[in-house]
């Protein structure tokens, strides 16, 4: 809002110091401190919100009754807090961000769709007092459908329907495939962006575990957001050049702003859960950063701690159906560790490191093609 009236004033507010809103840095960062700021006040509101309605955790004991005895403590904590960094996102785009991006609307619409497809499964899970809250094919069907409708959408465009189609992988210059073709495509698509969610929702399991991740991995698409809608940088870099990609920096900024905010009232002990409503919701919204910037496939390397996460899930079921034993002691990994006799706090910290390094070597790939 605040760069639209800029730029219906250009002329009058270039003569005052707040012509600096005109850059993407600047913005960037007042979009972090925004979102960090939204989020610690409406924070404490909101927790009160969701004691009141009686929306608290359910913690499942069947399959490790080891386990539940080390987070019987934690039934009862509110959960949907995703709100909390859906609201900041949102307000701070709002404040900072260009309305009039095709780019910056694509994410917001992501992290409110996938925020309410979680909202659905997180109130089911609490009515039903259980907790699985919506069937995995029901859930799936819905993230399936919006895949559908982002692959339509930049299909009809003709800016972006070139990219869209080409595979670009790290440390090549050129892409690897010119022209995957529609099917392929979506089904590529497919893979970023639904699963993408779904790990990130796989590592929401210890406080402060994903939001934490969240925030580095934020931090890595804010640097290559910038580059690919900077045409030096993208050109020195040989990256694909994005025009209005900057924007999605601003995202990234209020992204990792209110991943921060979040963190505040989510570190150990936890006053507060983000359930499947925040964690689709990021998953979802870094994954179309990373469409729309053509990066996706170093999603795995800069979300490394989700992918470790999500293969350990995959693993331990496979594993289980073809011989009948179980690789971990529980899957996803971080519960593993659990039961190894790591603390909490020793299993999110040390996560939380792997995750600033994968971040590092995700940024890294930029420069070596």
């Amino acid at each position: 809002m605040i760069y639209y009236l800029y730029q219906i004033n250009e002329l009058a507010w270039s003569l005052t110091p707040l012509r600096v809103l005109k850059y993407v840095t600047v913005r960037t960062v007042a979009g972090a401190g925004t979102a960090f700021i939204i989020s610690v006040i409406i924070g404490p509101y909101l927790i009160a919100a969701l004691k009141r309605f009686k929306m608290g955790q359910i913690i499942r004991n069947a399959e490790a009754p080891a386990l539940y005895e080390m987070h019987a403590n934690k039934e009862g904590t509110p959960t949907m807090g995703g709100i909390i960094i859906i609201a900041s996102i949102t307000l701070s785009m709002l404040l900072w961000g260009a309305l009039n991006n095709i780019n910056t609307w694509l994410v917001l619409l992501t992290l409110f769709y996938m925020g309410l497809v979680g909202f659905w499964d997180d109130y089911r899970s609490i009515s039903k007092k259980r907790s699985k809250g919506l069937r995995s094919r029901v859930k799936l069907a819905l993230q399936l459908i919006w895949t559908g409708v982002i692959v339509y959408a930049l299909n009809s465009m003709p800016e972006s329907r070139v990219l869209l189609r080409q595979l670009m992988v790290p440390f090549l210059k050129e892409p690897l495939v010119n022209d995957m073709g529609l099917i392929v495509t979506f089904i590529f698509m497919v893979g970023v962006i639904v699963g993408c969610s779904n790990a990130v929702n796989l590592t929401d399991g210890l406080d402060g575990l994903a939001i934490g991740c969240s925030s580095s991995v934020a931090l890595s698409y804010l640097i290559m957001s910038y580059v690919a809608g900077h045409a030096i940088f993208s050109g020195y870099l040989n990256v694909p050049y994005v025009p209005g990609s900057g924007e999605l920096a601003v995202f990234c900024g209020c992204l990792m702003g209110s991943c921060l905010g979040f963190l505040w009232f989510n570190c150990h002990p936890a006053q507060v859960f983000m359930g499947d409503t925040g964690s689709l919701a990021l998953g979802g919204s870094i994954a179309m950063v990373a469409v729309l910037i053509k990066q996706e496939v170093v999603l795995v390397i800069v979300g490394g701690v989700f992918v470790i996460e999500a293969m350990s899930v995959i693993l331990q079921v496979m594993s289980f159906k073809l011989t009948g034993k179980r690789i971990f002691a529980m899957a996803p990994l971080h519960h593993h560790f659990e039961l190894k006799k790591w603390s909490e706090t020793q299993v999110v910290v040390r996560f939380w490191i792997l995750s600033i390094i994968f971040a590092l070597l995700g940024i890294l790939t930029l420069k070596m093609r």
